[in-house]
């Protein structure tokens, strides 16, 4: 098959240079599948006329599932037959992203037979990516990943596959179990997940600390970042060996401290936690002698998106602390609240953040039930006016005397 490779100057360029080359992939699946053959014909022709040959499939999908399932062909089947159909499938990753080598090989041997061999591990949502399949073969690809306990992930205006960080299994920053919560908000939306009937997507994204190592912040519409709120620990001894090892802790901690919190007389560090903003800053830089504290949680924020529609949202406060432990039910309550208020009100293709913003906080928060206070202020009034309710309650005696 490798000697009918089509010629593909333009594509060959990204080959070049030091950095690793999906063409390169592509080409060596193409020596065992026709598909990726076509696909680098395909992708050659496009690069010429620039182009873009892939069109919307309608709905595809398994039996029972509405997502999990991004339906995909080609305009010029007559030219490219073997992807006609290039279906994607996405798969619904463990937490972590832990696998064991065992259970990567029956993922790869299943996407040879069915598909075109070709994954991306991962997509930006978190699950595993198989890439070209054709219509007749989604559902026997569906139920031999299903026999080796593998799930369809989310996709369309549904619940997307919720992802974390490796939380407690690797990292001693972690607040709280973020594997052990994805799981649980996995099993627990599980309809909501298979069946899209929201007015956008939903993602849930789980960092165990304000590193924030999945980007929730930015890409999750609820963000659940693990935080403290009592007093960072601090190991005296380790911040005189930091100093006597030639770190300038005026300059590389206490002036980056964004909440002006920490100061530094040349022998000792003090800090005022009642001002930190829990940025991680000092406790990356000095991790030997600074710790979160004890009393650990998360924070859970609304509202962030790429930049589609009304442009590119970060989450917004919403609870500043909660403490994260087994079932997490005030948290699934909560959820439940917004979702029908979103479903509701909400418009086509409007994510929740949009949805706020349109409506205003105020409004969001009084109809879901949640009292509002100052960390979910995004920045100060920009006029000097305050404007609040007032309520009056006149006794029997004043209206007696009116």
């Amino acid at each position: 098959m490798a000697d009918d490779f089509p010629k593909t100057p333009l594509i060959d360029e990204l080959e070049k240079g030091p950095w690793p080359s999906f063409v390169t992939e592509i080409k060596m699946a193409a020596k065992d599948n026709a598909a990726p053959k076509d696909l680098l014909g395909l992708l050659e022709q496009s690069y010429d006329e620039k182009i873009c040959h892939w069109k919307h499939g309608g709905i595809v999908g398994v039996l029972g599932y509405g997502g999990g399932v991004i339906g995909r062909y080609n305009d010029l089947p007559e030219k490219y037959p073997n992807i006609s159909h290039f279906h994607t499938m996405r798969i619904n990753q463990p937490s972590g992203w832990y696998y064991s080598t065992e259970a990567l090989r029956k993922v790869c041997n299943i996407w040879e037979k069915h598909g075109s061999g070709l994954t991306n591990m991962h997509g930006s949502t978190g699950d595993i990516i198989l890439l070209g399949c054709t219509t007749d073969e989604l559902e026997p690809t569906f139920q031999d990943l299903a026999k080796e306990g593998f799930d369809i992930g989310g996709s369309g205006s549904d619940v997307r596959t919720p992802s974390c960080c490796l939380g407690k299994s690797r990292c001693e920053w972690a607040c709280y179990d973020t594997m052990a919560a994805c799981y649980d908000f996995t099993q627990e939306f599980q309809d909501e997940i298979h069946r899209p009937a929201f007015p956008y997507k939903f993602k849930f994204k789980f960092s165990g600390c304000p590193n924030d190592c999945v980007a929730s912040i930015a890409r999750s519409d609820m963000s659940i970042i693990g935080t403290w709120r009592d007093d960072i620990r601090m190991d005296k001894d380790a911040i005189t060996d930091y100093a006597s090892n030639g770190m300038d802790i005026q300059k590389d901690v206490v002036d980056l401290c964004p909440g002006k919190c920490i100061d530094w007389d040349g022998k000792e560090l003090s800090i005022d936690n009642s001002s930190c903003l829990h940025c991680m800053h000092c406790i990356n830089a000095m991790p030997k002698a600074l710790r979160p504290g004890t009393d650990t949680g998360a924070c859970i924020l609304l509202g962030s998106k790429a930049p589609i529609i009304e442009g590119a949202f970060l989450s917004s406060v919403l609870i500043p602390f909660i403490k994260m432990e087994p079932p997490y039910q005030e948290i699934k309550d909560l959820v439940e609240e917004m979702w029908d208020l979103w479903c509701e009100e909400g418009k086509n293709r409007e994510r929740i953040g949009e949805f706020i913003q349109r409506m205003g906080m105020g409004n969001f928060l009084e109809e879901i039930g949640v009292e509002p206070v100052a960390e979910m202020v995004a920045h100060p009034r920009e006029n000097p006016y305050v404007f609040y309710e007032e309520y009056y309650e006149e006794d029997d005696e004043e209206e007696d005397g009116d």
